[in-house]
């Protein structure tokens, strides 16, 4: 019969006798009458005619016979195989010779996945799978069949669909993962952190400054500045992270680099064991290329973060030493990853940038109480909660009015950030205004809600007054939804005021009360807002017993005594914020008042 370039040339007997035992029983004849009635020939149109790959290595694992179909796939003539190794052949084949060896060390068949590159086309990586079965003869081995079948096709299918599965779960990850809180730091932080868990051996993320009250930083005309927000490396790689800039210092890229080109493009842009000139032409700097190369970098990507239509930052990772470059798939799920985390760290941005500028509103609006008479000392402080939480309304007041009386006040409008901070304005401007119209404590507030509820102010607010008469030795006491005052007196010992409770204000719906008791020259009141006392999880009337603990004293100086009751009271980031206010009664020798903030 006609082969083409790829067939075998016709077996010699012996060879005939390793592999036509199968044709041999399947005909019912012995071996040796195969030949005579052509059993032959039709075990060589079986396997010149199969589709499938079938090959027989002897013991030593050689070649002894290859069809035209392991031909092909291979890219080489039969002959070529003969007496040759697989590796000899195919030396970019991975061909599982651990798995053959077995099979002829116990005659177990066997099935296993072979992948690599032949001589023939396509290019790429390809991916075969065979069954494996030793060759007996009279109870000798003498060689090993093996039947292929290439699964490129599938194969490839499933690594896509692997690809995608991981893609989505990396996805899924960013989603619960970064952007827990609203601190740009911690933000930047979980995306370093996930891209050095799933892609690279070190990340960093580096963002634009928000221009807002501080201003941004100088730009070099010849360079592109950034603010390194975060750094993240895996175990054993704090060598390759310690020569890079740390964490709050700026970083500069020299034009034409690939952190400015993937900034200008919007795209990533990959440098694989790039060669020392190029990679000096994409790294920060070029003087800094031999710092790199001596911690084993080899391959970089830049990748920027773009929000809401324009770029606000850069993640870069990198891989070192033994670790493979990036591949086309690395580069895909990393570019959506990092458009993922950029909403993320935008958001953050856009917080802190609010955040900024609410807080320094809050502090020139309390940069100070009004003078009180000289009869009273005062002492304040306003802390602002923890990064993750907005800035609020608390805010905190002393006006002198006539004859001789001081009235202190304490409020906090609901809500957070600059709109609660304006309207906090607004309503601190309109108490001082009702109070100049000598009312009663619980008057003034009555007035307040009636005018704010007039001037269209969308917050309500809760407000503790406290008039101080030395002339009739009084305090008066009125509540508008805020939580009770604090009479610290000598040693130990600390009450609650019981004040009546009425509407915050800015409902209209008013209703409020007083309530008068002797002033106490050797007693000190702390106002505060609820930031103070209130904890997830706890009651508030546990929360302000544990105020009542805390032991402070009035002989503590004023300043010094506000300090206490914060830093016991608050152990850990506050929630929310947090303004007190203490006063007591000045000595008559005495005079002036102390206001910090």
């Amino acid at each position: 019969m006609a082969l083409d370039e790829y067939a075998d040339p016709p077996m010699m007997v012996p060879e005939v006798d390793a592999v036509t035992g199968a044709v041999a029983r399947l005909v019912g004849t012995r071996a040796g009458d195969v030949r005579d009635v052509g059993a032959y020939a039709v075990l060589q149109g079986l396997l010149d005619g199969t589709p499938a790959a079938v090959g027989v290595m002897s013991p030593t694992m050689r070649y002894l016979y290859v069809n035209p179909a392991l031909a092909r796939m291979n890219g080489l003539p039969a002959e070529v195989h003969l007496g040759r190794t697989i590796g000899e052949v195919l030396p970019d084949v991975d061909a599982k010779e651990d798995v053959l060896r077995a099979v002829l060390r116990d005659g177990v068949a066997r099935e296993a996945t072979s992948s690599g590159t032949t001589h023939a086309g396509p290019p790429g990586r390809r991916w075969w799978h065979g069954a494996y079965h030793r060759l007996e003869h009279e109870g000798e081995v003498v060689g090993l069949a093996a039947v292929l079948l290439e699964v490129s096709e599938s194969r490839r299918t499933q690594l896509e669909l692997d690809a995608a599965r991981r893609r989505l779960a990396v996805l899924d990850a960013a989603a619960t993962r970064v952007g827990t809180t609203l601190d740009l730091v911690e933000t930047c932080e979980e995306l370093a952190e996930l891209f050095v868990a799933e892609l690279s051996d070190v990340a960093t993320v580096d963002v634009f400054a928000v221009e807002g009250a501080n201003g941004t930083p100088h730009q070099p005309l010849d360079l592109v500045r950034m603010w390194r927000a975060a750094l993240s490396h895996r175990p054993g790689m704090a060598e390759q992270a310690a020569i890079l800039r740390q964490p709050g210092e700026n970083v500069d890229y020299q034009q034409g680099s690939m952190v400015p080109r993937a900034l200008s493009e919007r795209s990533p842009v990959v440098v694989n064991r790039a060669a020392d000139e190029e990679m000096a032409r994409q790294v920060s700097s070029p003087d800094r290329l031999a710092v790199f190369r001596s911690v084993g970098l080899h391959s970089v990507v830049a990748l920027p973060l773009v929000a809401r239509g324009s770029a606000i930052g850069m993640v870069t990772m990198s891989r070192h030493g033994a670790a493979d470059e990036f591949s086309p798939e690395d580069v895909i799920l990393a570019r959506d990853l990092a458009r993922r985390g950029a909403i993320s760290v935008d958001n953050a941005r856009r917080y802190a940038h609010e955040h900024d500028i609410a807080l320094a509103l809050q502090h020139a609006l309390l940069a100070a109480p009004d003078a009180p008479h000289p009869d009273i000392e005062l002492a304040s402080r306003y802390r602002p909660a923890g990064s993750s939480v907005e800035v609020g309304g608390d805010w905190y007041d002393a006006v002198a009015l006539s004859g001789g009386r001081t009235l202190l006040a304490v409020g906090d409008v609901m809500g957070h950030g600059v709109q609660a901070a304006v309207e906090m304005s607004q309503f601190r401007a309109l108490l001082r205004v009702q109070a100049r119209s000598d009312l009663e404590p619980h008057e003034i507030l009555a007035a307040v809600d009636r005018t704010s509820t007039k001037a269209g102010i969308e917050r309500v607010a809760s407000c503790l007054l406290v008039l101080v008469d030395p002339a009739t030795d009084t305090v008066t006491f009125a509540s508008a939804g805020h939580l009770p005052p604090l009479l610290v007196g000598p040693g130990d010992a600390a009450e609650l005021v019981d004040v009546p409770v009425g509407p915050p204000l800015g409902t209209g719906f008013g209703g409020y009360g007083s309530v008068r008791r002797r002033s106490d020259p050797d007693r000190v009141l702390v106002m505060y807002t609820d930031g103070l006392v209130e904890r997830r999880g706890e009651d508030i009337g546990e929360s302000l017993q544990r105020l009542t603990r805390v032991g402070l004293t009035a002989e503590t100086p004023l300043v010094r005594l506000v300090d206490t009751v914060i830093a016991r009271m608050i152990t850990d980031k506050p929630e929310d914020d947090i303004a007190v206010l203490a006063a007591r009664r000045r000595p008559a020798a005495r005079g002036g008042s102390t206001s910090t903030r």
